[in-house]
């Protein structure tokens, strides 16, 4: 996951951002070892893990994962050859990344992904997880752009993905109840469905006690994320609707993949799988 940064914008729409971000800053519990835990159990290596390996290709590469969260793509990458660095702000999250196979090979830092900092470039820049769309402000998605471009190689990409807004996920996910290992039960409800944005609460129950944890995500569209991408220096390649590389169809691709790179490099360089 990635943090939050506190910077808010004026302007009325500003003013919302700037409101849902101090209260998603307060709910966001992924320094509580309990529940990153939990986001750990939630999330295991799926189809998205798989794309992103498949990504970085066979040949040795440097990558930087921003918003690893619990490390499972790092260490996949890892396990395949590939130089990795995996940044998150939070310290639980990387303790039980630290912990897993392959973890000793990878470069763990914690910071948020707009500070990051290295004099190293690498050949791809990925977020994953959606964790683009903890992202609640132009202003904090124009910082980690910019962090994303600072870290680029001249030929490298930089690849993220973003839910599809013209798809009902408030209504896709309204009392979604699902039954992790161990028994667990996680039910996800909504709170809040204001424009970009769903704020939800996710209440995992056991057998002797209850947790609860809120979040709000952003769902910005593809031609804001565009604008914003050349805004921070950057221009898009290519935008994927699927796990499957399927071309992004806006009416009903579950995902927004986008392709992105330094303007200044041919068509004929880029490569995408």
């Amino acid at each position: 996951m990635i943090a939050i940064a506190p910077g808010c914008w004026k302007g009325l729409r500003r003013a919302e951002e700037c409101r849902i971000t101090r209260e998603a800053a307060q709910d966001i519990n992924y320094h509580d070892s309990q529940i990153v835990q939990l986001y750990n159990i939630a999330n295991p290596p799926g189809p998205d893990t798989d794309f992103y390996v498949s990504l970085a290709g066979s040949t040795p590469s440097t990558v930087l994962d921003l918003g690893c969260g619990t490390g499972t793509l790092c260490c996949a990458l890892a396990a395949s050859g590939h130089q990795v660095t995996g940044v998150d702000p939070a310290a639980a999250m990387l303790a039980i990344a630290r912990s897993k196979p392959n973890a000793r090979f990878v470069e763990w830092v914690e910071s948020s992904a707009q500070t990051y900092a290295s004099s190293r470039p690498f050949d791809l820049i990925v977020m994953t997880g959606h964790a683009f769309q903890v992202l609640l402000t132009d202003e904090d998605t124009l910082a980690v752009l910019t962090t994303m471009r600072y870290h680029l190689g001249e030929r490298g990409k930089i690849v993220f993905e973003s839910r599809n807004p013209t798809l009902d996920w408030a209504e896709q996910w309204a009392g979604r109840v699902r039954k992790l290992p161990g028994g667990i039960l996680e039910t996800l409800e909504i709170i809040a469905n204001n424009g970009e944005f769903i704020s939800f609460e996710t209440i995992y129950q056991f057998a002797d006690k209850e947790l609860r944890t809120r979040s709000t995500l952003r769902f910005p569209s593809a031609e804001h994320v565009q604008e914003l991408i050349s805004r921070s220096g950057l221009k898009v390649r290519q935008i994927l609707g699927d796990w499957d590389s399927n071309p992004l169809e806006i009416t009903r691709s579950p995902e927004m993949i986008f392709f992105v790179e330094h303007p200044g490099r041919n068509q004929t360089d880029s490569t995408t799988r």
